[in-house]
């Protein structure tokens, strides 16, 4: 289909010569709704890949794994593709002859099918049609640095091996499926080294021109840019000035975990006038493809999504970044069952590597929002650097606070003047009961506040977005304060915040406790005259200690309080289900990164070129990057054995040599801690350098997911009618526990069970020896418990589970295979539900 995008108008030229304006909901009735329906007849992709498979002969590693990836799609697909388009569009006049109905996209590489908008009547209609395979209610999605390379080790490490950070990640192309990019941000040029960026010959997309993305906004660098829209156009509430019919990124989020992954090295940081170093991307070889989906004013939807996933898989990017996660737990048996993450199992089976960020919505269990076993779910921990701010107090009290700021000259002491004492004669706080938020200059006397330190309150306004910092410090400057000091209101419990810019003295008490501190000392220092009861002196001093300088912490990495927990959820009853999530966790707090010229999801940035953001957005494309670097290494590995490089040698200790921990409360987290369980990180914290050297690795295939969905009861009609293939050509025998993943979980360990792992070689011959810590509750035992493998050999463990205890809480454990040549395999054990044997005596 066309789309058209008029001045002020949104409008969308239908298939069958319809013509649509603004919002299709008002044209065509309230019970219309976006449906993505799905044929029997196989995919594009499908048909591609059984002629590659009889042409072409596979390429393999040094450890004899070999996949066959898509490139240079020929003319015949092309063909193909226009094909199965005419298919959709001569189904719907057939079933819909004479009806009102609007076709968004022909889906047709990953999967058959396209989106609708229709009435439920005609939704039920296509169901019943021997071609159609599977009729699903569109539904929404939501968007879930400069030291972290230093933090990973890579200038000495990763980089290190492979001439450094001018060849990190160069050849692999990164699809980001995201809010969008600004391509005029330095981090994506391609003219900053004499060593030129050439154009992976695999990658065939396209960079759309329109006035917000003018031509010349891709290069070698970023070399491909779309976007999709067309459900979101359906609904009405599609906003062109501000929303952007364009790749433009007009809300900063893509931008951001653009750069996160794949940004150029060596980019300064300047923000407020500071300079705060200077940024690389995990990869910054790398290139970039984009796929806009999501959108500031609406988030995004899942018909546009899956659009951007199957564009991308067409194009033939090399990974798949996506910082986004549903809205709500997907309906049916089983979460796996739903038409994102059955789009991306099919990327998967072309050899594409997806990351998917776990979710902001923890540290709740089962809040996990990444389900299926062929996406890598990346959970969100701290790095060792941080920026810190403090007051002291005339009564020789210290506070501590966030704040990007510079202190007071000299730690010279200021007098405090709040702003609810500070009115000028034609306001008062009776007629603006948030008039101590500081956001209107006009409201205040100068005379009283010039030369001081201004006193404002932070209510759950600066949450909503309805004050802001920002104007708050235009109003001291305009005030010619000498700085400014935001106290907590009580009614902002446990909200964090992160350090924000300020071009003068200012710092933000974080807490409500602190808070009070400051305004005890504050009150007790005012004098009243007795008569007038107005404030006769301001009696309290302080001086800000400037935020700029950036602190190292030892006890990093931590799992942040935010970061969506295991045990996976296996459907919306929230059962759980045998697959460990997340797999893995990466840094994802206060995360320096390039941001978009006009970009406001952050209005404290404003106009800047880099942003601090945090959540397991920022973790996902730390991943993404890292495993651009595994792919260029070896080419020639499946996205399960990327998986397993980057989660086998993740690491379990901070940088004391402890354990890793997780934050466990929402309010005070740092108070609130326990060392973290592979609920909390998965595998661990990413190790960069030994990612790249994993010794062994755990390969699975599309046929071995195919047998896991199979073996869920009840699947077979739903597999069938996303797949078009039929159970009965697979092993439905096996569970989540029975995949050859780097981990094993059991939710339900029924007196005893046996899980086989195969591990492969692409390292030198090596000897290993095993062993093992059981999770309590367990009798365990690993076989066998020493073997000698050769380079691409595969060797076989047997696992043997014992329930010792009846219990139903989670416990852990951890089997690890010690190799001659240094190389150490990490395989987390969880078992959650336990039944033993039950005795009876006489």
């Amino acid at each position: 289909m066309d789309i058209i995008y008029c001045a002020r108008l949104l409008c969308v030229v239908v298939c069958f010569g319809m013509f649509v304006c603004a919002s299709c909901l008002d044209e065509f009735g309230d019970s219309t709704a976006v449906y993505i329906v799905t044929l029997k007849e196989p995919p594009s992709a499908t048909h591609y890949y059984g002629q590659l498979r009889q042409n072409t002969t596979s390429f393999s590693t040094s450890g004899g794994l070999s996949i066959h990836k898509a490139r240079n799609k020929s003319r015949k697909h092309q063909r193909y593709r226009s094909y199965i388009a005419r298919v959709h569009d001569s189904l719907l006049k057939k079933v819909l002859r004479g009806e009102k109905y609007l076709k968004l996209y022909s889906y047709h590489f990953l999967i058959n099918g396209f989106a609708v908008l229709v009435t439920e009547e005609q939704a039920n209609k296509l169901s019943k049609r021997i071609e159609v395979a599977n009729v699903v209610m569109d539904f929404s999605v939501r968007t879930a640095t400069t030291h972290t390379p230093q933090f990973l080790g890579l200038p000495q490490g990763a980089w290190s091996q492979d001439g450094g950070f001018e060849s990190a990640g160069a050849g692999i192309v990164i699809g980001f499926i995201d809010t969008g990019i600004d391509p005029s941000h330095p981090s994506f040029a391609d003219d900053l080294t004499d060593n030129p960026f050439p154009v992976p010959a695999h990658f065939s997309g396209i960079c759309e021109v329109t006035p917000d993305f003018p031509s010349g906004s891709c290069n070698r660098k970023l070399v491909g840019a779309r976007h999709f829209a067309a459900s979101a156009i359906t609904r009405g509430i599609f906003n062109a000035t501000q929303d952007y019919a364009s790749p433009f990124d007009g809300d900063g989020h893509g931008t951001h975990t653009a750069s996160i992954a794949a940004g150029n090295h060596g980019i300064p940081v300047i923000v407020a006038g500071h300079h705060f170093g200077n940024a690389s991307g995990m990869a910054p070889r790398s290139h970039i493809a984009v796929y806009k989906a999501l959108y500031k004013s609406f988030g995004g939807f899942a018909a546009d999504v899956v659009a951007a996933v199957d564009q991308a898989a067409q194009d033939g990017v090399d990974i798949i970044s996506l910082s986004i996660t549903p809205n709500r737990r997907p309906p049916g048996i089983a979460t796996f069952f739903n038409p994102i993450d059955m789009a991306l199992l099919s990327a998967v089976k072309t050899g594409i590597f997806v990351v998917q960020a776990a979710g902001n919505t923890g540290p709740a269990p089962k809040s996990m929002s990444s389900f299926s076993p062929w996406i890598f779910t990346v959970g969100a921990a701290s790095h060792d650097r941080s920026y810190a701010n403090s007051i002291s107090l005339g009564n020789n009290v210290t506070i501590p606070g966030v704040g990007l700021a510079p202190g007071t000259y000299n730690d010279t002491k200021y007098k405090l003047i709040a702003a609810i004492h500070a009115l000028n004669n034609d306001t008062s706080v009776s007629e603006d009961m948030y008039v101590g938020e500081c956001q209107d200059s006009s409201n205040f006397d100068q005379n009283l506040i010039e030369g001081n330190l201004l006193i404002c309150s932070y209510s759950i306004r600066f949450v909503l977005g309805l004050s802001t910092v920002k104007q708050a410090l235009q109003t001291a400057k305009n005030l010619s304060a000498a700085g400014v000091i935001f106290y907590m209101d009580s009614f902002v419990i446990g909200f964090r915040l992160n350090p924000i810019p300020m071009k003068m003295p200012g710092i933000i008490i974080s807490s409500p406790e602190d808070s009070k501190m400051l305004l005890q000392y504050y009150n007790s220092s005012l004098e009243v005259d007795g008569l007038t009861k107005k404030i006769s002196k301001f009696g309290a001093v302080a001086s800000i200690c400037g935020g700029l300088k950036a602190n190292y912490s030892s006890s990093a990495p931590q799992i942040m309080y935010y970061s969506a927990r295991g045990p996976d959820p296996e459907d919306s009853s929230l059962d759980d289900s045998d697959i460990m999530k997340p797999n893995l966790v990466a840094p994802g707090n206060f995360i320096w990164a390039a941001w978009s010229s006009v970009a406001t999801d952050s209005i404290e940035f404003l106009g800047e070129n880099f942003a601090m953001m945090s959540g397991t957005s920022m973790a996902a494309p730390h991943i993404a990057g890292l495993a651009s670097l595994i792919k260029q290494k070896y080419p020639s590995l499946s996205p399960s054995a990327v998986a397993s490089a980057l989660s086998t040698t993740a690491s379990l200790y901070d940088k004391t040599g402890g354990p890793i921990m997780a934050q466990r409360a929402y309010a005070n987290p740092e108070q609130n801690q326990s060392p973290a369980t592979p609920f909390d990180m998965g595998s661990g914290f990413v190790n960069a350098t030994a990612a790249l050297n994993p010794g062994l690795i755990f390969d699975s295939s599309y046929s071995d997911y195919m047998s896991f969905l199979c073996g869920i009861n009840g699947s077979s009609p739903v597999v069938f009618n996303y797949t078009a293939q039929n159970c009965g050509l697979y092993n439905s025998s096996i569970t989540g526990a029975d995949l050859n993943l780097p981990s094993v979980t059991i939710a339900k360990l029924n007196q005893s069970r046996v899980v086989r792992r195969t591990v492969t070689n692409i390292a030198g011959p090596e000897f290993y020896s095993v062993g093992w810590s059981a999770p309590y509750g367990i009798s365990l035992k690993v076989s066998p418990v020493r073997f000698t493998i050769s380079s691409g050999e595969k060797q076989e463990l047997t696992i043997f589970f014992n329930a010792t205890m009846n219990s139903s809480v989670a416990s852990f454990g951890r089997i690890g295979l010690f190799g001659s040549a240094g190389h150490i395999i990490n395989i987390p054990l969880s078992v959650i539900l336990k039944i033993s044997y039950n005795y009876t005596t006489n």
